[in-house]
């Protein structure tokens, strides 16, 4: 994939989309996703929405008693079902744990949806020293999907969707100082954590479409949920979100269900079939980025880079131990 094949399609969709609107006349029966994150914010909407057409979304989540609670009443009669099951994408050993139990129990799986995320946090170690966000935005999924490989490759025809954000623009990958061993920047490393992601899908996907199995990443748009849970109020003020009382401000703000639209459409329209390593936004392939800040739009040329991706996947295989692909 490269910048020049980033161009809107025309899917009729745009920012004011939802997820409902964008599966109107699919059916979904038969299908197995898992949306990390599924339980909270864009991804509950996601899941929501998926099972409404029919599918069965399995979620992962770090606590599995609030996911339970948060996803009560999901699915039922005439429509998908949903289940839940334990995973901390910042522990490795947790990502081969839920990733063995999903497999010995002999599905396909038709979609994996890389939903969940943190986002500015303080600065934050887990493993063995590895910065939170790469750590758990990137690393973590790609262990995962690297582990549910023979699940994805079984039938052919599925799709991996990689949650990035406009955020990318922040950061390209910090070669020399992936980690932020020295002058740790909350958002810059969150950039750095949302580029990986739109590189996992460039590279996954060229590694994957002989297999039938294609991936795409997207910014889903601005949307107040969770993910904002490390920023102070006094800061999302001063970037005019919210106002002194926490209300939302005209800024363009999707609500959830609008927001989660673009994951639903990269993982299910048929008007992607045959495509793949490409970023969306608003519903649709974005185009070259354009503008600079709060305003900008499209995807960074170093985000879709296939030799940027390359060497990414190079690293996060020898970090994590885990290449399933190594011999495609």
């Amino acid at each position: 994939m490269t910048i020049e094949q980033q161009h809107p399609i025309g899917t009729g969709f745009g920012a004011h989309t939802t997820a409902t609107e964008v599966l109107a006349g699919l059916d979904l029966s038969g299908r197995v996703a898992i949306v990390t994150g599924g339980y909270s914010g864009l991804g509950l909407e996601t899941t929501r929405a998926l099972a409404a057409a029919g599918a069965h979304v399995v979620v992962p989540a770090r606590r599995p008693d609030h996911a339970r609670e948060a996803l009560a009443g999901l699915g039922g009669s005439g429509t998908g079902s949903v289940e839940v099951d334990e995973l901390d994408l910042g522990d490795l050993e947790s990502v081969r744990g839920f990733a063995e139990r999903f497999l010995a129990s002999g599905r396909g799986l038709d979609t994996v949806i890389d939903s969940a995320g943190i986002m500015a946090c303080p600065e934050t170690r887990v493993g063995p020293g590895w910065e939170a966000q790469f750590a758990t935005n990137h690393l973590g999924h790609f262990a995962l999907v690297n582990r549910l490989w023979p699940a994805l490759s079984a039938g052919g025809g599925a799709r991996v969707v990689s949650v990035s954000s406009r955020g990318h623009h922040r950061s390209p990958i910090r070669w020399d100082d992936v980690q932020f061993e020295t002058r740790y920047d909350k958002w810059l490393a969150y950039g750095q954590a949302k580029t990986a992601n739109v590189l996992f899908a460039v590279h996954l996907d060229t590694l994957g479409k002989d297999a039938g199995v294609r991936a795409f990443a997207l910014h889903p748009g601005g949307i107040l949920t969770p993910l904002q849970r490390h920023l102070p109020r006094e800061e999302m003020v001063g970037y005019g979100w919210i106002d002194e009382a926490g209300n939302p401000l005209g800024q363009g703000f999707k609500t959830p269900e609008q927001g989660a639209a673009t994951q639903v459409l990269a993982a299910t329209s048929p008007q992607l079939d045959g495509l793949g390593g490409l970023y969306l936004e608003d519903c649709d392939v974005a185009g070259p980025a354009a503008g600079e800040g709060a305003t900008a739009s499209g995807v960074k040329d170093y985000a879709v880079d296939p030799e940027q991706a390359a060497r990414l996947w190079s690293l996060s295989a020898i970090l994590t131990g885990v290449d399933a692909l190594a011999t495609i």
